[in-house]
């Protein structure tokens, strides 16, 4: 396919957003509430996964219940949204989008974050018109990325799993590209160690630039 072919589906949160640190920081103080060790960012993204009760099992031997996941989330999400607003996007990010829209490629922006809180705060770093579209999560599902990739894919109309290319920072991204026949590039800066990404079988990349130069070489 030529070069004007390619569209990227961008995920948010420890890709295009750099929020790592707030991300540790909400997850310490999340298991300080529920007496749970603290970790470090080494040891977070080697055992970090999507559903996210799964990431707690790694971490307690067990799946945690039902109640105990809603307190888990619930005071993960409290003490993460107090640090979002002072995270920055990626270095290189708004230029790498600026310059893509300016190309006429196109692009959008898939998050299971919840989609309330994702468009003002992706409105707020003067990136929403670069987007086609931009869906966050609408329900309360700890299910992965997959199905919801399938309705964003859907309601983007026109445009074929087949010239997609994902760019996220974990493992589910990969899987959810997958499911829909698209391709994925995983960005090192986020949830996941880079041995751990290696592991999905898909190209592995330390910044945003090199993932969309893979990116353009893949479909």
């Amino acid at each position: 396919m030529g070069k004007h072919a390619k569209h990227l589906v961008w995920d948010w949160n420890g890709t295009l957003l750099d929020d790592i640190s707030a991300v540790i920081g909400a997850t310490n103080a999340a298991f300080a509430e529920l007496g749970l060790e603290s970790i470090t960012l080494e040891r977070y993204r080697e055992l970090y996964m999507v559903p996210v009760p799964k990431f707690y099992e790694r971490l307690m031997g067990r799946l945690p219940t039902d109640e105990e996941w809603v307190l888990m989330d619930g005071a993960f999400h409290r003490h993460y949204w107090q640090r979002a607003e002072g995270c920055g996007l990626t270095a290189g990010a708004a230029e790498l989008l600026a310059a893509r829209q300016a190309s006429g490629l196109t692009q959008s922006l898939l998050s299971l974050a919840p989609h309330g809180e994702l468009i003002p705060l992706v409105r707020r770093h003067g990136i929403a018109e670069r987007f086609l579209r931009v869906d966050g999560r609408v329900d309360r599902s700890t299910d992965g990325k997959s199905g919801h990739m399938v309705r964003h894919l859907a309601a983007l109309e026109g445009v074929p799993a087949e010239r997609v290319v994902v760019i996220g920072d974990a493992a589910d991204d990969a899987v959810a590209a997958a499911h829909v026949g698209a391709r994925a590039v995983l960005y090192t800066g986020g949830s996941h160690s880079r041995a751990s990404l290696e592991r999905v079988g898909v190209p592995v990349v330390d910044s945003l630039e090199e993932a969309v130069a893979v990116a353009e070489e893949l479909v």
